[in-house]
């Protein structure tokens, strides 16, 4: 993928600031990461790069929504992960020189910074806690995916929606209503069933007294504890 499109400027300085692995260094320093960062935009639907692309760059959400999905070879989307701001993708190409393995789309009007590999790995040598920072992603990364694969393996899909719904829920709030993070589409597509069968479920739990639905993707959890049971 080119880097010449939709180019933009006045944003990285904030873009920088919001990422966990950048905001804990001195104003000065983040300064010099700024120099490093270019803002790009992208337009809802857009593909920021896809399999087979080099991977060359980190791609760090300033504003938007970006998802990460693997292609089966029937044509099947899986969803792997969203980003939002102050997430990124691409970390890869920081070690090696290679390929990306899954698609990168913005599912609504994004803008991102891009630090080109061999400025970030400059930036590393420089500030070595940056490299820390990435590892301690790498890990809930990790974790996060042998969960999801897990999950596959041994639960029902009614489990699986039962505790990503659980897991929307903010553990250090009492707030029990959510917005769902994703479409019913890429919902199903993360789970590993279908929308029909997403809609049929979030019915069932509704119906159940577990749940309920409300307009705009909002959730309410009424029985958190029966619902992971169900």
């Amino acid at each position: 993928m080119e880097y010449n499109q939709h180019v933009c400027t006045g944003t990285h300085n904030a873009c920088v600031s919001i990422v966990p692995i950048f905001n804990h260094l001195e104003q000065e320093q983040m300064e010099e990461i700024m120099v490093a960062a270019r803002s790009v935009s992208y337009k809802k639907g857009e593909i920021i790069y896809q399999a087979g692309d080099q991977s060359n760059a980190l791609y760090i959400v300033n504003k938007g929504k970006i998802k990460i999905y693997r292609l089966s070879e029937s044509g099947k989307e899986q969803l792997l992960r969203i980003l939002t701001p102050g997430e990124f993708t691409g970390e890869l190409a920081l070690f090696n020189e290679g390929i990306h393995e899954a698609f990168a789309e913005a599912m609504a009007d994004t803008q991102v910074c891009m630090i080109r590999r061999a400025d970030l790995q400059a930036l590393l040598l420089k500030f070595p806690s940056i490299s820390l920072k990435i590892l301690t992603e790498f890990s809930k990364r990790l974790e996060q995916s042998e969960k999801q694969t897990a999950r596959f393996a041994t639960e029902k899909v009614e489990t699986r929606l039962a505790l990503f719904l659980a897991e929307c829920l903010d553990p250090d709030s009492r707030e029990v209503e959510f917005t769902l993070p994703m479409s019913k589409k890429d919902l199903a597509s993360y789970l590993g069933t279908t929308p029909e069968t997403v809609s049929r479920k979030l019915s069932d739990f509704e119906a159940a007294g577990l749940i309920k639905q409300k307009p705009h993707k909002k959730i309410e959890i009424i029985d958190l504890d029966e619902l992971l049971l169900f």
